[in-house]
């Protein structure tokens, strides 16, 4: 992969309101609209005032803003070990949560989401030896941000300020993009994506070939969302180029035809686990789906409706009505389960088929049953199949993830 220095020179690191940068092209094809389709209305969409699952994302948020968000405008890990703790995908998932209700309508989650959004400058390094990145934690003020940087968390990151940017306009708005591209350039530029294993990002930026460091689908399958979707927004071919080499690992290295499924990761041995997760292939859904929303090629469609009907044939339970967390720990959790949902809820956007929202509610409401404390509204991090407790612990990213999407299963259901 080439990193075209010449033009990565062109980016600096924007997350401040004193940057400019150079005006993107917009002379985008009609058939990469999709992703400026999403501009925030004004209003709540009317299917809302009559959706449960509208309902139950405002009481989560509530349990959110009564326990876990802090006077810093940051949120708590959770509300046991890591009280004091803000983790940086953890936060992200809760601007990535507030970014859904306003787009449905409702901006008064707009402060909550640009509050956050203004916070997460605590966390990023602006080491002049460095090019950049969100470190993993910090303190809840914002010291002593620090640890390795996740590819992952900042291609997660990267994608929620997309979503941010298309629920904003003007001065916010070129803030939100900005830092995505900020985000894309540190992964271009950090090498951590390596040739070792024919390609692929590690998990993280600390010593390659060397454990607990991993070559993970979800790691490059989300830096491969946000290159992709900063290609459909500013026509830049690198980040065409980037998605494609990831993309292109990803399905010669990570996809297992006997069940067409994408894997979980490579060790640092060369080992391919190949244990399947529900967020790993959601995110897969995604990705397709993204590809297909800019390019407008139907292949992409096809793929992402295929994994989808892998996904629910191998990591659906059949007798609870939910996913399961992976093929060999059949629990429960909010997010990562969660993002099955939100897969399938993209799915149906991408082909309007109705089978799919059915997926997505079930999965919601079996949370909705089991994780779900009735008195407070909050969630358990894990039940069981059977329904009964695995995990009693509140953490704060499962919380935004109800919040999201039963905010985004509210506009049809």
């Amino acid at each position: 992969m080439k990193l075209l220095k010449s033009v990565l020179c062109l980016f600096v690191v924007v997350l401040t309101n004193s940057c400019e940068q150079e005006e993107f092209i917009n002379n985008l094809e009609t058939k990469s609209n999709l992703e400026f389709n999403k501009k925030k209305s004004g209003k709540l969409n009317q299917a809302l005032s009559t959706s449960v699952y509208w309902d139950k994302a405002q009481q989560t948020h509530d349990f959110i803003f009564g326990n876990t968000l802090t006077s810093y405008n940051s949120y708590r890990a959770n509300l046991t070990t890591n009280v004091n703790n803000a983790w940086e995908w953890y936060n992200m998932s809760h601007i990535y949560a507030d970014a859904e209700m306003v787009r449905q309508g409702d901006n008064r989650y707009e402060s909550y989401m640009n509050n956050t959004y203004n916070w997460m400058a605590n966390m990023w390094d602006y080491s002049p030896s460095y090019i950049g990145g969100y470190f993993s934690a910090a303190n809840l003020d914002g010291s002593n941000a620090g640890g390795d940087k996740y590819v992952d968390d900042n291609s997660i990151s990267g994608v929620t300020y997309l979503d941010c940017y298309n629920t904003t306009t003007g001065t916010q708005q070129q803030q939100y993009l900005n830092s995505a591209t900020a985000i894309a350039n540190f992964l271009m530029t950090s090498g951590i994506w390596d040739y070792t294993f024919n390609g692929g990002f590690w998990w993280n930026d600390g010593a390659k070939n060397v454990a607990p460091n991993v070559k993970p689908t979800q790691t490059n399958a989300l830096a491969m969302q946000l290159f992709i979707r900063l290609y459909g927004i500013t026509g830049q071919p690198y980040y065409l180029s980037w998605a494609d080499s990831i993309k292109n690992w990803l399905e010669t290295e990570m996809f297992d035809t006997s069940d067409g499924l994408f894997i979980w990761q490579i060790e640092p041995n060369g080992v391919k686990r190949y244990e399947k997760f529900t967020y790993d292939n959601a995110i897969m859904i995604e990705a397709y789906l993204n590809y297909y929303q800019v390019t407008g090629d139907n292949s992409y469609l096809n793929k992402a409706q295929n994994l989808g009907i892998s996904l629910n044939t191998l990591l659906w339970d059949q007798t609870a009505g939910v996913y399961k967390f992976n093929t060999t720990d059949p629990r429960v959790n909010p997010a990562w389960c969660g993002w099955g949902s939100q897969a399938m809820i993209k799915l149906h956007e991408g082909d309007g088929n109705p089978a799919w929202l059915d997926y997505a509610q079930d999965n919601i409401d079996f949370m909705n049953n089991f994780n779900r404390n009735t008195i407070n509204n909050g969630y358990y991090h894990f039940t069981n199949l059977d329904g009964s407790l695995s995990d009693g612990r509140y953490e704060s990213v499962d919380q935004a993830w109800m919040q999201r999407i039963q905010a985004m299963l509210s506009q049809y259901r």
